[in-house]
């Protein structure tokens, strides 16, 4: 039994400096993140080396939908307005060609968030449309089951102010980037709902 896990310790050090620092390692100098100058790094930007180890953003939905998103709302503008914002009434043949958001019985639509500070910068939240969830008798909205977001954790770059000297002075476009976990709204679902007792 000890054996098993006296090879696991000899094994992990070896296999750890054969694959290269930690994704984040290279984040942190001796547990201070490092402050990157506007000449080092223009706004907007990541560091190259960030995005290499980073997680593939660019699979996660909330990213990927992002362009999508802005063709659309970029056609609907020169079409004229066209509110996707209130509670659909659904009918049989509305569902063959929907999308999934849209035939749910708990339809969602998607906006793009926006945040300087963080990268990426843009992701697509969903924001339910109904309060209840659409009767499959009806194709109408009921108040018998709830309306609710699902939420998935996402790993962003936050840019935060920073001080490149020892005097501690943030310098005005200097910053520098701390890994942070948010909860992005991806879809919506029909619950019970909660009853005062």
């Amino acid at each position: 039994m000890i054996l098993p896990g006296l090879l696991l310790l000899l094994w992990l050090p070896t296999s750890m400096a054969r694959h290269g620092p930690p994704l984040w390692g290279s984040l942190h100098t001796h547990g201070t993140p490092r402050c990157y100058s506007p000449e080092e790094l223009p706004p907007g930007q990541v560091p190259p080396h960030l995005l290499a180890r980073a997680a593939k953003w660019e699979q996660a939905l909330p990213v990927a939908l992002v362009s999508s998103l802005e063709a659309t709302g970029r056609r609907r503008r020169q079409e004229g307005p066209l509110a996707e914002t209130q509670c659909p009434v659904l009918g049989p043949e509305e569902v063959l060609e929907a999308d999934i958001h849209q035939r749910s019985i708990s339809p969602w639509r998607y906006r793009v968030d926006t945040d300087e500070s963080r990268y990426p910068q843009k992701l697509a939240f969903a924001e339910c449309l109904c309060k209840g969830c659409i009767s499959t008798r009806t194709g109408r909205e009921t108040a018998a089951l709830n309306s609710v977001p699902l939420h998935q954790s996402l790993l962003v770059l936050r840019r935060r102010p920073c001080a490149p000297d020892a005097t501690g002075v943030p310098v005005p476009g200097a910053f520098t980037f701390h890994v942070e976990f948010i909860r992005v709204p991806v879809g919506c679902t029909c619950v019970l709902p909660r009853t005062a007792r």
